[in-house]
């Protein structure tokens, strides 16, 4: 039931998620047909707080080409719609640990769009060092077995 868009597969090497929160997204018209057609990138996103609102920063959702009427600007901010009790909640452990709010991805889930956030504090260089020798490792170990298995 769920079309994914587009990915931030580097919010998983950049940061470590600590939870994952479902929001919708306030789009115009000729925005949701770019999403439609994957026209968006994820990568310099973020989250933040104004006035009691979440507002997505940095995620470029092309103009669609074959718009008739005003184009919005691709980079402008969008609201996301939450219940006032998450907000609240998302605020104060953003505010109270120094955590960060990412997307990690964009989707339509019954025709809406949605856009997950993933609560995140950063990785320093060592942690990224430390999951590149242990998946290169699982790696190793898994061609092992494959190779036994076959002879």
């Amino acid at each position: 039931m769920k079309e994914v868009v587009a990915r931030n597969r580097k919010a998983y090497y950049n940061y470590q998620i600590l939870e994952e929160i479902e929001a919708g997204i306030v789009l115009e018209g000729c925005e949701v047909k770019s999403l439609r057609a994957h026209e968006v990138s994820l990568a310099e996103g973020r989250a933040q707080f104004e006035g009691g609102e979440i507002f997505l920063y940095g995620v470029n959702i092309s103009p669609y080409p074959q718009a008739t009427i005003e184009i919005p600007d691709p980079l402008r901010p969008r609201k996301l719609l939450l219940h006032r009790r998450e907000v609240n909640q998302l605020a104060g452990k953003v505010n109270e640990k120094r955590l960060t709010l990412i997307p990690l991805e964009v989707y339509f889930k019954r025709g809406i769009a949605k856009v997950k956030l993933g609560l995140a504090r950063g990785l320093k260089k060592y942690d990224k060092r430390e999951a590149l020798k242990r998946r290169a490792m699982k790696r190793e170990i898994a061609q092992e077995k494959t190779r036994r298995t076959k002879a």
